[in-house]
């Protein structure tokens, strides 16, 4: 099961993605159900993450993740949304600094991400 989602920056203007429940069940709902999210974007590499507010611990954490997923971050209580490789990953892979709850996808092509600067505002909504 899948439910949509719009990412919108300025920058990037309205993304859509997929929340999906296969792998990590806890973790898409409890994201679910706080949205909608606004916060500051933050940066690291080719990531963005940001504080939300939802607490939760590891759930089928991976230490490396694809192009375009979305991860939640445990230790930051953070989303994140991978578009490249990050300061710690090794040749092509795409590393976050910890491992991170893989709960969705970008639809179409994550790089567009690259356009999103530290401190930009980000909306996480359900799609219509």
């Amino acid at each position: 099961m899948a439910k949509k989602i719009k990412i919108i920056t300025d920058a990037t203007g309205a993304v859509e993605a997929e929340i999906s429940w296969e792998k990590n069940p806890r973790t898409a709902e409890a994201i679910w159900r706080a949205l909608p999210i606004e916060a500051r974007a933050e940066t690291w590499g080719d990531e963005i993450y940001f504080p939300i507010p939802v607490k939760m611990g590891e759930e089928n954490p991976q230490e490396t993740v694809e192009l375009g997923d979305l991860g939640y971050w445990p230790p930051g209580n953070s989303f994140c949304i991978f578009f490249g490789p990050t300061p710690v990953s090794r040749g092509d892979e795409i590393r976050p600094a910890s491992p991170v709850n893989v709960f969705g996808r970008v639809a179409g092509n994550p790089k567009v991400f690259k356009k999103v600067k530290d401190g930009d505002l980000v909306r996480i909504e359900k799609a219509e």
